[in-house]
C-alpha cells in the first residue's frame, strides 16, 4: 500500500469518482486540503465563491442538472456552519452533495482551541450538521479515511440521494499512513429496486377499473430519469399527469395530458382533476402541504374517497400523509417499465376515459379564459404574467431556469411549462432563500452549452449578491433576472390577508418613510464587472432577456414588477390556527359520500 497524506487520499478518491469540482472557501482548518488540490489542478478544479452558502447551493444545483455529485470544502466553525441551510435544502429535495468540513487538530480536542464546538462533545460539528445530511463521518486518523470515504460516497448516491458530511480534523489532512485507495462508489441509479409481480398486477387492475385516474409525479421520477417511460405510459393509457415542482418536465408540459402543478398556486385543471379523481397514482411524490392544500379534503385531493397507489423509493414517504390503498417500495423508472410490460398483455380502453378527458378540456378552457387576457397587458411596473410569458418565449427548450423562492416562484409554479426534465430547479421542501441566485452558477458549470437564467426576488438576491464576483472571477455566464417588487412580498401578502391589512417589516422603505427602496441593482452589477440593464416597461423585457442570453456573459436584468398583482389561488394553504383563504378561482369539492378522516 502506498504511503499517503490524508488530504492526498481524499483528492485521489474525488478524482477516482469523477468529481470535477470542489466548491469551497479557504480557512485555517482546510489549508492542507487546498495544498493537495493544488497539485491536482489538471484533474479537479477548485472554485471559491465569496460565501459558503453559495458553494453548497452551487453543488446542489450541479447535481440536479447532471445527476453527478461535486464536493464542497469549508473550514472549522463558522465556515462550515454557513452550509447548514443549503444542506437542508439539498436534503429535503434529495440532492447529493459531498460536504467536506475541517475541524480542529485531534491533539487539541476538548481544549477549546480556536473555533472548536465542544459544549457537549469534543469537536462536535457533526452534531450541528447531523439533521441536514444523510450521515456525518468523522475519521480521526488517516487509516480511517478509506472506509469513511467509501461509505460517504455510497450513502450519498444510494437509495434516495442526499448530502453527506465528511468532517476531517486538521492533522488528518497532513498526517501520513500506509493506505489503499478505496473503490469508486456506484453512480446514481446503478442499483434499482422493483415492485413484486403481484403489486404490478394489482396496480394495473386498479388503473383499468378507474374512470377518473390521474398520475402525480414528483422528484423521484426526475431522479430516476424516467421521463421516457412516463411519457410512453401516459400516452398508452391516456391518463393525465399532475406534477410537483421538482417533477416538472418529465412529461413535456406542452403535452395535452400535462395538467401542471397542484396546490394553492397550482393550475386550476390540476386541482380540479386531483379533487375529483377516483384513482391517484403517485410516483416519487411526497404530498407535502403546498402540493396538497395543507391536506384539507376537497381542495386538491380527496383521500380516502379517491384510491391511492403510492410508489416511492423511500419507505418513510409511503403513508406519511395519506395511507395508500397500494403502497409500493420501488424505483420510479423500474416500476414504470414493469407497468409498461404488464400492459403489453392487457388492452386498456382509452374510450372509457372520454368523459374524463372532456371534463379536463373544459377546466383547461375555463382557466385559460380567466388567465390569458392578463398575459397580453403591457404596464409599468411590469405585470408578473409578462415576465413568465416572455421567459417562456425567449428561452430555448433546453435552457435551465433556476427559480429562487418567494412570490416569483409562485407565479412560475402556476404558469411555467418545463419542456424537458432537469430544466426547472426549485428549492421546494426547505425553500431556502438564495438557492436560485447561487445555484444558477452550479447549473451553468453542469451545462456550459445551455442558457441558465435565475429568477430571483430582490430579497433573495440581496442574501447572496456576491454571486456577481464569482461569475466574473470564473467566467460563468449566468443571467440573473431580479424580480424587483421592493419587498418580501410573499410574506407581505400573508400579513395583509391574515392580519387585517397591517404591514410591518416586509416592504423595503427609504429613510423610515414609505418611499420604496432598493439599491440600483444594475449599477451594483456593473461595479462588479457584470453587464446589466434596468427594465421598468413590459415592452422592453423580452428584448433585454434575449440580449442577455445572446451575450454569453454574466448579465443582470433588474425588472421592476408590480407587487400588488397576486397569483390566483386555485387551492388553499393553511397555517393553523389562522383561518385559511378560499380559492379565488374554483372551489372546494367534496363528494356526497365523503366522510373526512381527521
Amino acid at each position: 500500500m502506498p504511503r499517503m497524506k490524508g488530504a492526498d487520499l481524499i483528492t485521489e478518491y474525488l478524482v477516482e469518482n469523477n468529481i470535477p469540482y470542489v466548491f469551497g472557501i479557504c480557512g485555517h482548518g482546510n489549508v492542507g486540503m487546498l495544498d493537495s488540490l493544488y497539485d491536482a489542478q489538471d484533474r479537479i478544479k477548485v472554485i471559491s465563491p465569496r460565501h459558503e452558502q453559495v458553494a453548497a447551493h452551487m453543488a446542489d444545483a450541479y447535481f440536479r442538472v447532471r445527476h453527478e455529485p461535486v464536493a464542497t470544502l469549508t473550514s472549522c466553525g463558522p465556515g462550515s456552519c454557513n452550509i447548514v441551510m443549503p444542506l437542508a435544502v439539498a436534503l429535503t429535495d434529495s440532492s447529493a452533495v459531498l460536504a467536506i468540513t475541517a475541524n480542529v487538530p485531534t491533539s487539541q480536542f476538548n481544549r477549546s482551541p480556536f473555533q472548536e464546538i465542544n459544549r457537549h462533545h469534543q469537536a462536535d460539528f457533526p452534531n450541528i450538521i447531523r439533521p441536514v445530511v444523510k450521515r456525518s463521518f468523522q475519521p480521526t486518523r488517516v487509516d480511517m479515511l478509506p472506509l469513511a470515504l467509501r461509505q460517504a460516497m455510497t450513502t450519498m448516491l444510494s437509495g434516495r440521494p442526499g448530502p453527506v458530511n465528511l468532517d476531517v480534523p486538521f492533522n488528518v489532512f497532513q498526517e501520513e499512513d500506509d493506505v489503499e485507495l478505496p473503490p469508486a462508489a456506484p453512480p446514481l441509479n446503478t442499483q434499482r429496486s422493483g415492485a413484486a409481480p403481484e403489486e404490478v398486477s394489482a396496480a394495473a387492475d386498479l388503473i383499468l377499473n378507474a374512470a377518473r385516474p390521474v398520475i402525480f409525479i414528483g422528484h423521484g421520477v426526475t431522479l430516476s430519469e424516467a421521463g421516457r417511460e412516463l411519457t410512453a405510459l401516459v400516452h398508452r393509457l391516456g391518463i393525465p399527469v399532475i406534477s410537483s415542482p421538482n417533477g416538472m418536465g418529465c412529461l413535456d408540459m406542452d403535452d395535452p395530458l400535462s395538467l401542471g402543478f397542484i396546490g394553492r398556486n397550482g393550475a386550476y385543471p390540476a386541482n380540479e382533476a386531483g379533487r375529483r379523481a377516483d384513482l391517484v397514482v403517485a410516483i416519487g411524490a411526497r404530498f407535502d402541504d403546498r402540493s396538497a392544500s395543507s391536506w384539507m379534503p376537497g381542495y386538491s385531493w380527496n383521500f380516502p374517497h379517491s384510491k391511492l397507489i403510492h410508489i416511492d423509493l423511500d419507505p418513510a414517504e409511503l403513508g406519511r400523509n395519506y395511507p395508500p390503498d397500494l403502497g409500493i417500495l420501488a424505483d420510479a423508472r423500474t416500476f414504470l417499465r414493469q407497468l409498461l410490460a404488464e400492459f403489453e398483455s392487457r388492452q386498456p380502453r382509452p374510450d372509457t376515459l372520454r368523459a374524463w378527458h372532456a371534463d379536463i378540456k373544459n377546466w383547461r378552457r375555463d382557466w385559460e379564459a380567466f388567465t390569458e387576457p392578463n398575459f397580453g397587458i403591457h404596464a409599468s411596473p411590469i405585470r408578473p404574467e409578462r415576465i413568465v410569458a416572455d421567459c417562456q418565449a425567449v428561452m430555448p427548450q433546453d435552457a435551465i431556469l433556476a427559480c429562487d423562492v418567494g412570490v416569483n416562484h409562485n407565479w412560475y409554479m402556476q404558469f411555467w411549462k418545463a419542456r424537458r426534465p432537469q430544466t426547472m430547479l426549485n428549492s421546494w421542501g426547505f425553500s431556502g432563500m438564495g438557492f436560485g441566485t447561487a445555484g444558477a452558477l452550479g447549473a451553468k458549470l453542469a451545462a456550459p452549452d445551455r442558457p441558465v437564467v435565475a429568477i430571483a426576488g430582490d430579497g433573495c438576491f440581496t442574501m447572496v449578491p456576491h454571486v456577481l464576483c464569482t461569475a466574473v472571477e470564473y467566467d460563468i455566464p449566468v443571467v440573473w433576472v431580479i424580480w424587483n417588487n421592493f419587498g418580501w412580498v410573499s410574506i407581505r401578502d400573508i400579513q395583509l390577508g391574515m392580519f387585517g391589512g397591517r404591514e410591518l417589516g416586509t416592504m423595503f422603505h427609504a429613510g423610515g418613510n414609505k418611499t420604496p427602496y432598493n439599491p440600483d441593482f444594475a449599477a451594483w452589477a456593473r461595479a462588479s464587472g457584470v453587464d446589466a440593464l434596468t427594465v421598468t416597461r413590459s415592452e422592453d423585457f423580452a428584448g433585454a432577456l434575449e440580449h442577455a442570453i445572446r451575450s454569453n456573459r454574466p448579465f443582470l436584468i433588474d425588472a421592476h414588477v408590480d407587487a400588488d398583482i397576486r397569483p390566483p389561488a386555485t387551492g388553499a394553504w393553511a397555517l393553523p390556527p389562522t383561518p385559511h383563504k378560499e380559492p379565488v378561482f374554483g372551489e372546494r369539492y367534496l363528494p356526497a359520500s365523503f366522510e373526512p378522516v381527521s
